[in-house]
């Protein structure tokens, strides 16, 4: 799509053109089209304070393009742009990478060099009063290890309690190698339990608020969209006054901000608020709650797992009855601020407080998700988890919508810019804008500032037409078939994206004995490790499902080959998205488009991104599922994808192969 942009406004600034142009020479390499046009649009929209979606492929320099305008106007506006990301490998490119190297370049044309800080929630964040207080016990499954367990988790705290001696800012990133999230639990305290800067014996010394002391003083911030979403969201402020939030990994929002207002409730927790609360009050109140929580416990352990469309009586006195009692828990603690001047009493009283109003807010809000006449006007949606080993079942209540929240406290007060390789979906914005709430209330644009790569000359989109649909029962002989063969023209060099663990498995045991070539599957050994694996060793292939259709970034000779199963449309059964899909048809739309079928063009997307990493790179994207050839939504997800040139011809893809392996330096 074509742009047009006003010329920038005189400033005692270096335009921002300018600054794109230090920047590139300064990092080694040239100024790209794309680049420079989304150099260009975001500057347009900080000055114009519009909203911008930014579909900018891979290999376009979408870090730089932001953070150039981006640290302009910081300087111009003496506030900072928070940047949020989807991932910690983006957060740390950013700050131990791209954010030094643009300070250094630009920080001669000026005022100052710039300055950066990362922030993240609370609990990644060692509390020094936790570490050196005492404070109430944590849940119960935490105490329940097996002597393997339990030696290994003292081996942890040992190591973090040597560790906090010594660190400068607390963060849990830089306990390396890392511990588990029981140990770290011992020495950090969620927002909700703090005890506050000024009532904190050790609140000078907080390792969180020096965080966010330090990240008012910068002129770009790095946090997350988790952290993002509870600061647009919540009461109090967690990032520092700011105008302008790049969201970068933007089609994640909406899954990561639906995360945060998820709430969970389980006889665990019931549990956890009656240990937080028995010392503080009387014990037949306390008892009260213990009681409801074992009614819950039962109830949940028998009742079948998934969604609860309508509020089964037993169900509604049992929630009724938590949330009750609960309440007179609260009630007997008294006033929330008694104690404080007995920092450890208080750390007490706060840590049960917490407890209980997860409990008892929980049951509120599910007990409120049934009050509706109609499917149309329903807003939240609750179901049942059956848990694992570990885990015990649990109810859960989400939002069926997050634009509303996302419209108002979000864009509705400030300027953002989202940006991806994967936004226009059917080759239209309006799916994700719909769920972002853009569209009402102040103006956006959408644009594609197009891909460095040349994907028809680079890349074959193949669809596997004469297979069969799949079914349920597993992956048909002819898919078996089919992949073994493609992977024999590719002389390995496969990355497999299939749609469950259970497929991915399945494909890596019919075909580990029956290839030349090493295969690995996601569950061998940590996801990092096989990536790195399967980097390093070009015949080496990598099958498995989840982080690796967007997780993976292998360029060079040793990825030409990318295999998926099936069309990613969630599971029928999802609580979540099949209730959102019926929540989008009771009000007169097309649930499946507008869910399934987003969700499926979406990881679609992601998955055919990891073929071209490299300008060099080649290769073929094979999709098994003929749906995506015969199906009338297949036009949509098609126009998802980058324009590979495209053929269901299976000869043709097995020819390419053999000629790149035939070509290939080692060959």
């Amino acid at each position: 799509m074509r742009v047009a942009f006003t010329a920038v406004p005189d400033s005692h600034l270096p335009s921002v053109d300018e600054l794109l142009s230090i920047a590139v020479n300064a990092l080694g390499g040239s100024e790209r089209q794309g680049q420079i046009t989304m150099v260009q649009a975001v500057r347009q929209a900080l000055d114009d304070n519009t909203h911008l979606a930014v579909q900018a492929g891979t290999g376009t320099g979408k870090s730089v393009a932001y953070l150039v305008p981006s640290i302009r106007h910081a300087m111009d506006s003496e506030k900072p742009v928070v940047i949020s990301t989807a991932t910690i490998a983006l957060q740390r490119q950013l700050v131990d990478r791209d954010l030094p190297r643009l300070a250094e370049a630009l920080g001669k044309e000026l005022p100052h060099e710039p300055t950066f800080a990362i922030l993240k929630g609370r609990r990644n964040y060692l509390c020094r009063y936790k570490a050196t207080a005492g404070w109430p016990e944590e849940d119960e499954q935490d105490q329940l290890f097996d002597p393997r367990e339990v030696s290994a988790t003292g081996r942890m705290v040992q190591r973090i309690q040597e560790w906090a001696e010594e660190t400068e800012t607390g963060d849990r990133d830089e306990l390396v190698p890392g511990v588990s999230e029981q140990a770290w639990r011992q020495f950090s305290v969620s927002a909700q339990e703090c005890l506050g800067a000024t009532r904190c014996p050790s609140g000078a010394e907080c390792f969180a608020e020096l965080a966010r002391a330090r990240a008012g003083e910068v002129d770009v911030v790095v946090t997350n969209h988790a952290l993002l979403a509870i600061d647009a969201m919540g009461e109090l402020p967690v990032l520092p006054e700011h105008e302008v939030v790049v969201v970068d990994e933007a089609h994640e929002l909406v899954d990561r901000v639906t995360s945060v207002v998820t709430s969970e409730l389980s006889d665990t927790s019931v549990m956890l608020a009656v240990r937080r609360v028995g010392r503080l009050i009387e014990q037949p109140i306390a008892d009260q709650l213990m009681e409801a929580g074992e009614d819950l416990k039962a109830l949940l352990a028998a009742a079948p797992p998934g969604r609860i469309d309508e509020l089964p009586q037993v169900l509604g006195l049992t929630l009724a009855l938590v949330r009750d009692t609960a309440w007179r828990c609260i009630t007997a603690l008294g006033p929330r601020n008694a104690d404080k001047d007995d920092p450890d009493k208080a750390g007490q009283r706060k840590a049960a407080f917490t407890a209980l109003d997860e409990v008892h807010d929980t049951a509120v809000r599910m007990l409120e998700a049934y009050g509706h006449a109609s499917e149309a006007d329903r807003a939240e949606v609750v179901w049942l988890d059956a848990g694992t080993d570990r885990r015990p079942p649990m109810l859960r209540v989400a939002p069926l919508s997050v634009s509303g929240m996302l419209r108002d406290k979000l864009f509705g007060e400030r300027t953002v810019v989202l940006t991806s390789a994967t936004l226009a979906l059917g080759g239209t914005f309006d799916p994700l804008a719909a769920q972002w709430g853009l569209g009402e209330g102040r103006s956006w644009q959408g644009i594609d500032v197009g891909s460095p790569f040349d994907h028809p000359r680079a890349g074959i989109l193949y669809v596997a037409k004469h297979l069969p649909q799949p079914g349920r029962d597993g992956l048909p002989q002819a898919y078996l078939d089919e992949i073994a063969e493609l992977i024999e023209a590719a002389g390995g060099r496969t990355l497999g994206l299939f749609s469950s663990m259970r497929a991915a498995k399945a494909a890596t045991e019919a075909l580990r004995d029956r290839l030349d070539v090493p295969l690995l599957c996601q569950g061998d050994d940590s996801t990092m490790l096989l990536v790195k694996q399967f980097a390093e060793d070009e015949p080496t292939c990598l099958f498995g499902t989840l982080s690796l259709w967007q997780g993976v970034d292998v360029p060079g000779p040793s990825l030409r080959l990318v295999i998926i199963d099936r069309v990613p449309f969630p599971r029928p059964d999802d609580p979540l998205t099949s209730a959102r899909q019926r929540h989008v048809a009771a009000k007169g739309g097309n649930g499946f488009m507008a869910v399934a079928a987003n969700h499926a063009a979406l990881l679609l997307a992601q998955g055919a991104g990891r073929l071209l990493r490299a300008q060099d790179d080649k290769g073929v994207i094979a999709v098994l599922d003929p749906r995506l050839a015969t199906a009338r939504y297949s036009s949509f997800l098609l126009g998802s994808l980058p324009p590979f040139w495209r053929t269901n011809d299976p000869a043709i893809p097995r020819a390419a192969l053999k000629r790149l392996t035939e070509t290939a330096p080692d060959a």
